[in-house]
């Protein structure tokens, strides 16, 4: 492995959501920092800017920087993960140049996504974002958001020639097999994702901790500890007052407008509205909505 390239630390990497102003959806920079504060109180072992459900794709150059130094600037003895939306290799490489001089001495990896079933491919590109940028690559293996699926062997054979690989997000269900496959046949620590719907399973097959979103990342963190203290058993125990709210959190499509709504009734963001084309949530889910923050004891500022 090259020199200075550390691999992420286990535990908890919390997926930021970007929140915008209702009026005229510029970046809300008060609630992101309030968002990071969230994180930090918990506390998260590292944050993850610009995922696919910090729509990142939905920022210019401008606001995908403004995003990176708010998050640096508000919490910088952080590790910052951050992702680079494009899967074009100039694209790429400009958005993680971007984000290199945004981010400062808190960067901890840039988070790249599989983009082509061609190994060759992937390496060459993985290779060309990391020579431009001298840092460590988070392969992000999400067929649902790339259209791009590999097997656990495919994603091996890619990271064994790619040393400056710091960890792999593997979101391709069923997520517990494939990062089963993968823990198999490298060190490389391997993190779950997808809202944390099969996180107990996940850190069954060997993940390294949770790399996602959620509107109560306090859960994860209570799972991840109990995991640690007492394994399946103590996960679960820990873990499932909160899984029907994982669950109805991450449902395909609305999830992301369902996660910024429930941020918004927590007092962490003062708006909930996600960038078109990602939906808004469905009125008739609202008060379903309130039902689960009613279990699980959230006050509401709604």
């Amino acid at each position: 492995m090259p020199e200075n390239m550390p691999r992420l630390a286990h535990g908890l990497w919390g997926v930021l959501a970007t929140p915008f102003r209702e009026a005229d959806m510029s970046v809300d920079v008060g609630s992101l920092r309030r968002e990071v504060a969230l994180f930090g109180d918990v506390p998260a072992t590292g944050l993850v800017v610009l995922g696919v459900f910090g729509e990142g794709a939905a920022l210019d150059s401008a606001e995908a920087e403004l995003v990176v130094r708010t998050v640096a600037g508000e919490a910088p003895s952080m590790p910052l993960v951050v992702g680079v939306s494009a899967r074009t290799t100039a694209v790429a490489v400009e958005q993680a140049k971007t984000a290199c001089g945004a981010t400062g001495d808190s960067l901890a990896g840039l988070m790249v996504q599989v983009h082509s079933a061609d190994t060759d491919v992937l390496v060459r590109h993985l290779t060309d974002v990391h020579e431009a940028t001298g840092a460590g690559i988070v392969v992000q293996d999400y067929p649902e958001a790339s259209g791009v699926r590999l097997s656990s062997a495919q994603i091996l054979a890619a990271i064994e020639r790619c040393p400056f690989v710091v960890a792999v997000k593997s979101e391709a269900p069923p997520t517990a097999a494939a990062i089963a496959g993968l823990t198999a046949g490298t060190d490389v620590p391997v993190f779950g994702g997808l809202g944390g719907v099969g996180l107990l399973d996940e850190l069954g097959a060997g993940a390294a901790g949770a790399m996602t979103g959620f509107s109560h990342p306090e859960g994860l963190r209570a799972a991840l500890d109990a995991w640690q203290r007492g394994g399946y058993t103590a996960a679960r125990a820990a873990y499932s007052p909160w899984l029907p709210l994982v669950n109805f959190e991450a449902q395909p499509r609305i999830g992301l407008a369902l996660r910024k709504e429930i941020l918004r009734r927590r007092g962490v963001f003062e708006h909930g509205v996600v960038r078109a084309p990602a939906p808004a949530v469905p009125p008739r889910l609202l008060e379903l909505l309130t039902a689960h923050l009613d279990a699980v004891g959230t006050e509401e500022s709604a």
